[in-house]
């Protein structure tokens, strides 16, 4: 039988953040914990963050620094929240359902490769993910020529995902660049 003076123990907020320094996981013990608790224990290991009920903004934003993919523990994360998790790692977009024209060229600039998660990208989207890497043409199905040119620029090798009969300048190009 747990005795009631163990249970008052986590209600108390210096034995919280003891237990959260130790280990972060003690914090899905804790009913209500503090701000300064919630911190302690992302700090410890960022993966608690999914035992924090209603985490704050700024809990929110210190566990995407830390790991971007963490936004998928984050119920109803602010835009604010969504950006910073892709700054952290572009791949974290494939967390965000229907993110923001903003998140998503933030998301490529992190990755290039990041566009294989974005389901509708724009032309700007688009040119940015291949001036990251040229080689994320591949993940785009009916780029434009400038897009492809943009490709071939920054990475010859992208040549391979640049269709001949529909893009003949920006074969001509290659051969003049790479020849």
């Amino acid at each position: 039988m747990i005795k009631k003076e163990e249970l008052e123990k986590w209600y108390d907020e210096k034995y919280c953040l003891k237990a959260v320094r130790q280990d972060g996981y003690a914090i899905k013990y804790i009913h209500s914990p503090s701000e300064e608790v919630c911190l302690e224990a992302i700090r410890q290991d960022g993966n608690t963050i999914r035992y924090i009920h209603s985490p704050s903004v700024e809990v929110c934003l210190e566990v995407v620094r830390q790991d971007g993919y963490a936004i998928r523990f984050i119920r109803s994360p602010s835009a604010e929240v969504y950006l910073e998790a892709v700054r952290q790692d572009g791949d974290a977009i494939q967390f965000i359902r229907s993110p923001s024209a903003e998140v998503c060229l933030e998301a490529v600039r992190r990755n290039g490769y990041a566009i294989r998660y974005i389901s509708s990208p724009s032309e700007e989207v688009c040119l940015e993910a291949v001036q990251q890497d040229g080689k994320a043409i591949k993940y785009i199905p009916s780029a434009s020529e400038k897009v492809c040119l943009e490709a071939v620029q920054q990475d010859g090798d992208a040549i391979r995902y640049v269709d001949i009969q529909k893009f003949p300048r920006v074969w001509k190009f290659y051969i003049l660049k790479y020849s």
